[in-house]
């Protein structure tokens, strides 16, 4: 009866170690994970292309002071013109019988003035012999200055009438290239109304539109590069010079020009693709799929630390996406190494083995 205590403490001895056997071995040591690391991409890379059109620095609407019906149209689109010359003319023939109405009204006028100055001296003679009061003077000194006046308004009148004559003709206010034609010989035509748009020789800019999400990232003084079609080789430097500040009812997005530095070869109405560049605050860009969300549901970034091969979330700020690239304006540097891909599955401060896109390890 001894024996059986010592046989269950064997079995229980025996059960102890057949169980430690069948536990879990110790944890063997994590390898670091391989992630994709990229440089960011400096503004050149991220330069947004639009297309776009060349135009005149100064585009002016040219249009008669006067309506009527256009008797001659003497210029036609792509023609070039100079300072003073003539490019449309109205029918003149009731401006130019106001302007002889206006004439006979000044004759009239000063007829009536002449009588009066000869009452006035004959008035002053008898005056001065006591022949006539002092009142009847004073009228007739009162009556040469009202003829006077109605001189001056009849003389003022035929000026005006004359210069409404002149105004049927539309000349050139300075040298450049019709860029638009709006009205036609027989066509009656108001004042201020549209006729031509001339080019003015000079500067050359370009115009294009950028859609809403990314006008907030364009100011003036932007640069900017511009591509002609014809000339696809080259590249003519520039700068934004206005934002328009509303945006066009029908396509949404807002209209652009910049002034082109040098465009000798660039013809009015040439297609061009404008590379926009963003100004200091975009300074570079990184894969759309390197953003994370940071603390606080804010965007942000996985650093490699390259003392330390380990990932640190860094909060950054984002530009305007586009299908691929987003632009940072803060937070990151172009010598920053930035996780490209795959940082969902990373954790913040987790040892990595960053790779390039060659798969060459980095350090």
């Amino acid at each position: 009866m001894r024996s059986a205590p010592v046989v269950a403490a064997l079995a229980i001895a025996t059960s102890a170690v057949f169980l430690s056997g069948c536990g879990p071995a110790p944890a063997a040591a994590e390898h670091p994970r391989p992630v994709l690391v990229v440089h960011p991409d400096t503004a050149d890379a991220a330069a947004t292309a639009f297309a776009g059109e060349i135009r005149a620095a100064e585009e002016t609407t040219l249009s008669f002071r006067v309506g009527g019906n256009l008797l001659q149209r003497r210029v036609d689109v792509g023609d070039r013109v100079h300072r003073g010359d003539l490019l449309a003319v109205l029918d003149a023939g009731d401006l130019q019988a106001q302007a002889r109405a206006a004439q006979a009204q000044l004759t009239a006028a000063q007829a009536q003035l002449e009588r009066a100055r000869s009452d006035q001296a004959r008035y002053a003679k008898l005056g001065h012999d006591q022949l006539v009061s002092r009142s009847a003077i004073d009228a007739q000194n009162a009556a040469a200055a009202a003829a006077q006046g109605e001189v001056n308004a009849a003389r003022e009148s035929l000026q005006v009438a004359r210069n409404q004559a002149a105004y049927t003709q539309l000349r050139a206010p300075r040298d450049g290239a019709i860029a638009t034609r709006q009205a036609e010989a027989g066509q009656v035509v108001g004042a201020g109304q549209p006729v031509f748009t001339l080019a003015a020789d000079g500067r050359r800019e370009v115009a294009f539109a950028v859609p809403e999400g990314l006008v907030r990232h364009v100011r003036p003084g932007d640069p900017v590069q511009v591509e002609l079609w014809s000339a696809p080789d080259s590249r003519i430097a520039g700068r934004v010079r206005e934002v328009a500040p509303a945006a066009d009812p029908a396509s949404r997005t807002f209209a652009v020009r910049a002034t082109l530095d040098d465009a000798p070869v660039a013809e009015l109405g040439a297609s061009a693709r404008v590379y926009l560049q963003p100004g200091d605050d975009a300074r570079v860009s990184v894969p759309l799929a390197a953003l994370q969300r940071g603390a606080g549901g804010g965007d942000a970034v996985f650093v490699i630390d390259p003392r330390t091969s380990t990932v640190h979330l860094r909060p950054v700020q984002a530009g305007a996406f586009s299908s691929d690239r987003v632009p940072i304006t803060r937070g990151i540097a172009a010598s920053d190494w930035i996780v490209a891909a795959g940082g969902h599955l990373l954790r913040d401060g987790e040892p990595v083995k960053p790779v390039d896109r060659d798969n060459h390890p980095v350090r």
